[in-house]
């Protein structure tokens, strides 16, 4: 008998994948978290009968978190991801050599934990003395902090169940304050086919909080609508102003020098949602 596990992304709409095994489902103090085994995408973390990662395609979202930021920034040495528990964006945050400290503030650890155990070549760098791992509400780690950080990342599920407050404007001036007075942030933003008041908002909220606002996209195959945007906000530094000579050759799979401008050119009905 064939399982199949279905992501419903709206009421009428939704991405199946074919399971080979389960080999975590449990409800965790947070969310459902199942970490499943799938013959197309290979291992695969759901929170909330959503996919949050999987083997075969993560690298698209982790690099493009990581690598624009850091590349706004021209001295990223203090970096706070928000969220983030499999790992992957701290692994790309890694690849730059002026980044001094890491820190991941995650509120489930659970996420951390089955990362480690079950998608090792996403999780592989936590343990890495650069990294500073907290099992927390990065919220409140947010609210706590000031002046702190050159670059932050919110790398949060869905609008849903914790990751609700990290889609207020609060939020976002909470992430002004933490950062240095050069300071640079990027958030996820869904998908500007489903979610696209979302988008409208939180590019408005970033617009006010931040004197420069972009929108870019990336290709997330599992992702809703496989169209998937992350919204950047920034005191000082703007991420089409950076010379090419300023971007690293690292080793990556989907981020490159044309795709860190190329991701800013957007489709109209997108680039009409930050009007």
């Amino acid at each position: 008998m064939s399982i199949w596990f279905t992501e419903k992304q709206t009421e009428n709409f939704g991405i199946t994948a074919k399971i080979k095994k389960t080999y975590v489902s449990e409800k965790t103090d947070f969310q459902q978290l199942d970490m499943v085994e799938t013959e197309e995408f290979g291992n695969m973390l759901l929170l909330d009968d959503m996919v949050m990662t999987t083997e075969k395609d993560e690298f698209v979202y982790h690099e493009m978190v990581a690598h624009v930021p850091l590349h706004t920034h021209p001295h990223p040495k203090n970096v706070l991801v928000v969220g983030g528990g499999d790992g992957g964006v701290i692994r790309e945050i890694l690849k730059h050599p002026e980044v001094e400290k890491a820190t991941l503030v995650e509120i489930d650890g659970k996420v951390i934990e089955y990362s480690k155990k079950y998608l090792p070549t996403i999780a592989g760098k936590l343990d890495d003395p650069r990294v500073d791992v907290q099992v927390d509400d990065g919220f409140m780690h947010i609210a706590k902090s000031e002046n702190e950080y050159d670059v932050i990342m919110v790398d949060s599920t869905e609008p849903v169940g914790p990751a609700v407050n990290l889609f207020t404007k609060g939020f976002y001036e909470g992430i002004s304050k933490a950062l240095k007075e050069d300071g640079v942030f990027v958030a996820q933003t869904d998908n500007p086919w489903f979610q696209q008041e979302l988008i409208r908002n939180v590019f408005r909220d970033v617009k006010e909080t931040f004197p420069i606002t972009r929108l870019y996209t990336a290709n997330i195959p599992t992702y809703p609508s496989g169209l998937w945007s992350f919204t950047i906000g920034s005191k000082k530094y703007d991420p089409l102003d950076v010379k090419e000579d300023r971007i690293h050759d690292l080793d990556t799979k989907y981020y490159t020098k044309d795709i860190h401008k190329a991701a800013f050119a957007l489709p109209k009905f997108v680039e009409d949602l930050t009007k």
